[in-house]
């Protein structure tokens, strides 16, 4: 595990080009996150619906609909997850041309404390991309969520934490058609935010992330809600 945060970090630092995209102007992503557990049940559903924008609003980047059915075996503290997602992009600037991209995913969480203080999360997604007018192709999604309380070791109601995250996307496939390629690494998402845990189901984020592809490296502010019900 130790080899897999240490290759994430190096890629991090690795990869910085230059487009049409302005990168010097921050963006914004607003997020709402779900997850509901069935009662006496082994399985529930988890999504998200995050509304992206090249700048803090009137620019629209990306709109994301996500959802899957999620399974925690009795025995072990993990949480596997197969679901889609449907995502609409547009391009930067004043155009409203827009493209679609559907997606089929699995995923797998895996829960971890470290020094009885750091709360971290383990996600590793293989995602099964459709893209308009691109061919089929997949990709390798690994990312290491931090939290770490204010107060106490758990984030129990009226605590605030610091939170980070790093996730590295590989590509698997590399060809997208009309001979044309993508590079194996596609990007890396690095965040470091502020939360509050308003009660045990509820809780907010804000904080900036800094996205790197082969094309450009962005600011984003981020502003999160994750809702447990």
């Amino acid at each position: 595990m130790k080899k897999i945060i240490l290759l994430n970090i190096c890629f991090f630092v690795s990869v910085k080009a230059f487009s049409q995209v302005n990168e010097n102007q921050t963006g914004a992503w607003y997020m709402y996150f779900f997850n509901h557990q069935f009662k006496n049940s082994q399985f529930g559903i988890q999504g998200d619906i995050q509304y992206r924008d090249w700048q803090i609003l009137g620019d629209k980047e990306q709109l994301l609909l996500r959802s899957g059915i999620t399974y925690k075996p009795k025995s072990k503290d993990i949480m596997f997850t197969f679901g889609l997602a449907n995502i609409t992009s547009g391009e930067f600037g004043d155009a409203d041309v827009t493209s679609n991209e559907n997606r089929i995913y699995q995923e797998v969480l895996i829960p971890q404390k470290i020094a009885h203080k750091f709360l971290v999360t383990h996600r590793f997604r293989y995602e099964q991309r459709f893209l308009e007018n691109q061919d089929f192709r997949t990709r390798y999604r690994y990312n290491l969520f931090i939290n770490i309380p204010f107060k106490g070791n758990e984030l129990n109601s009226k605590t605030f934490y610091a939170a980070f995250y790093n996730e590295l996307f590989i590509n698997g496939e590399r060809t997208t058609g009309n001979n044309e390629t993508v590079e194996l690494f596609d990007r890396n998402r690095t965040y470091i935010g502020l939360g509050y845990v308003l009660k045990p189901t509820i809780r907010f984020q804000f904080g900036y992330m800094q996205q790197t592809t082969n094309t450009f490296s962005k600011g984003q502010l981020q502003f999160s809600m994750h809702h447990n019900f």
